[in-house]
């Protein structure tokens, strides 16, 4: 679903720019100061803040594993708990994961700008709507943007400043007016925003991008760059639907093996360039089979960013593991 329905023009920002559908010569690895041929790698946790579970599942994958960044959702009841844990270990790198739906049944949260502003994104329970084509079907970009930037701001109250901004289920790269606003935060706030604007080689297969969406990615990605704010070369989102055998949901030495292998697979299909692979790191308990029936391959996440032999894969693979941090510190010079 992820970004399937991205940009059916190719205007942003009153910019137009012609973009050449093949490869470009260079990536932004090298634009950032990587040796030619790098293949850079941010392992990204998503969903932190929806669950007791989420935090500690995201908490163990990068205190103790090789995960290197994560985002948050801000609209949800468990991220206060994250936000302290966060104040006592500053060094990890952690954004806003810009919530517009609420999809679980029995578990849901609501706008923070509040219903009487934002009423095109609620349902009739006075939640945000459980799909993303219920978002483009009610929603005005204004109300997009007046939610996200309340998000931003619910952060900088409780002193959590963001490395980057990304999108809950891809919810905010399903129209291209909330593209725009979506940019727009970032822009205005200096914030990095996730888009793959290189040469979308995996995420390209992934959709089955036409050559005209590719173009167009790489137009905003050219806005981003001109903003001074980094930009990813690809964009790895393919293991939420990885199919695990029901034979090692429930064994964790099992499910580790599966998953471990199935990410060893993937790192050795990146190309060169900044890539960030999306994942969703879980601690699952008891509880969290009461939210969603994700847990095994959640669970299977985190204990592949905690597996020994997928820290030597990136080793063997010469991957080279980054934080958006450094990322943006590569462009405002500050390395």
């Amino acid at each position: 679903m992820f970004m399937k329905k991205i940009l059916a023009t190719a205007t942003l920002l009153g910019c137009i720019y012609i973009v050449s559908a093949q490869i470009p010569d260079s990536t932004y690895a090298q634009k950032s100061g990587y040796p030619k041929g790098a293949k850079v790698l941010i392992l990204h946790v998503d969903d932190v803040g929806m669950s007791y579970d989420s935090n500690e599942g995201a908490i163990n994958a990068i205190m103790n594993g090789v995960a290197t960044s994560c985002s948050v959702m801000m609209p949800c009841s468990w991220v206060p708990s994250f936000i302290h844990y966060l104040h006592q270990h500053p060094k990890i790198d952690a954004g806003l994961h810009l919530t517009l739906t609420s999809e679980w049944n029995g578990y849901r949260w609501g706008p923070l700008a509040g219903k009487p502003l934002v009423p095109g994104l609620t349902d009739n329970e006075g939640d945000l709507w459980p799909s993303v084509e219920d978002v483009v079907k009610h929603a005005t970009p204004e109300e997009v943007y007046t939610e996200i930037k309340a998000q931003l701001d619910r952060a900088r109250s409780m002193g959590f400043e963001p490395t980057h901004l990304d999108s809950h289920m891809g919810t905010l790269f399903a129209s291209p007016a909330f593209i725009q606003e979506y940019v727009k935060l970032g822009i205005e706030n200096h914030i990095p925003v996730m888009m793959p604007g290189g040469h979308d080689i995996l995420i390209a297969k992934q959709m089955h991008a036409s050559d005209e969406t590719i173009q167009q990615m790489r137009m905003i990605g050219k806005t981003l760059w001109n903003a001074g704010l980094p930009v990813l070369d690809d964009l790895h989102n393919e293991s939420y639907d990885w199919e695990i055998p029901d034979s090692v949901k429930t064994n964790d030495k099992k499910l580790q093996a599966f998953k471990t292998q199935k990410y060893i697979a993937a790192i050795k299909s990146l190309k060169p360039g900044i890539t960030m692979m999306i994942m969703h790191c879980t601690a699952t308990t008891e509880v969290f089979r009461h939210i969603s029936d994700s847990g095994p391959v959640r669970r299977g996440d985190m204990l592949t960013m905690i597996d020994p032999a997928f820290k030597k894969a990136l080793e063997d693979e010469h991957i080279i593991l980054v934080t958006w941090k450094e990322l943006m510190n590569r462009r405002t010079g500050t390395r």
